[in-house]
């Protein structure tokens, strides 16, 4: 059984500010060690419950934070970025029989986690098909549009919240809520151990239950928080401007958001 984990910081257990997530800050320290253990735990865990190849992308910033020395040797790390559509779970494909996503957050503009955003700090908001899209949702219709269910999530209550929402069958490990610019989180090893058992149990469980019907077409609108960003942007082929601050795009064929996306960046 091969396993694909995506990992992000902003989600890890009492993370509040951004300086515990940006390389050149010293409090980042600690976090990195977070994040790195948090994915630790999973992969062991995965290993256990019959996992023998474990595929693991570092999808926070840098793409450069796991310490990957302090991982089981079956798992194997992505670093940095290649630039694929694919993003956050680069080189996923039908081989794979699950995704699990740790360390996620909430959407921008959803306030329960203080760090919450989507994808870069150039969006205010992003939606697809009316509703606010966040980088769980992005990612969980990438790994529908290749067949590969998202069978576990950690982060925030809220993102654990609209996970359960998007895809009933997913098994979710909250680390904590934002309150404002606060975070009341689990102690790290409390959510260390709860994340190996979301995974025991995630992997156990029925995989196929966590997959997801898509759409037949896509609305994408991204809104920037500069107005000159969008403007440039909306000469993207098949793009248009709804308004100073926020293009739209609409597709049939998923890959072509996700694509689109990426060249927004």
């Amino acid at each position: 059984m091969k396993i694909y984990i995506s990992a992000d910081i902003e989600g890890v257990a009492g993370i509040a500010h951004w300086d515990e997530a940006t390389k050149d800050h010293a409090a980042y320290q600690e976090y990195r060690e977070y994040m790195t253990q948090d994915v630790k735990a999973a992969c062991e865990a995965a290993l256990e419950v019959g996992a023998e190849e474990i595929l693991i992308k570092d999808a926070h910033g840098s793409g450069r934070n796991i310490i990957t020395s302090e991982l089981p040797e079956e798992a194997r790390v992505i670093r940095n970025w290649s630039g694929h559509p694919f993003g956050m779970i680069q080189e996923l494909d039908d081989s794979f029989a699950a995704v699990a996503m740790l360390g996620y957050h909430a959407a921008a503009t959803i306030p329960t986690n203080p760090l919450s955003h989507t994808l870069t700090g150039a969006y205010a908001k992003i939606t697809l098909n009316g509703a606010v899209m966040s980088e769980f949702i992005l990612h969980s219709y990438i790994a529908a549009y290749i067949g590969v269910p998202v069978v576990m999530i950690s982060g925030d209550e809220g993102i654990c919240a609209a996970a359960e929402e998007f895809n009933p069958g997913i098994t979710t490990v909250s680390t904590g809520i934002g309150v404002g610019a606060s975070n009341i989180g689990l102690h790290p090893k409390v959510a260390r151990r709860s994340i190996a058992d979301g995974m025991k149990q995630a992997l156990s469980g029925d995989l196929a239950s966590c997959k997801i019907d898509m759409p037949d077409t896509f609305a994408l609108t991204l809104r920037f928080n500069n107005h000159a960003k969008a403007y440039r942007r909306s000469f993207y082929p098949g793009a248009r401007l709804l308004d100073a601050e926020t293009v739209a795009f609409e597709s049939d064929d998923f890959f072509e958001i996700a694509r689109m996306i990426g060249f927004m960046e």
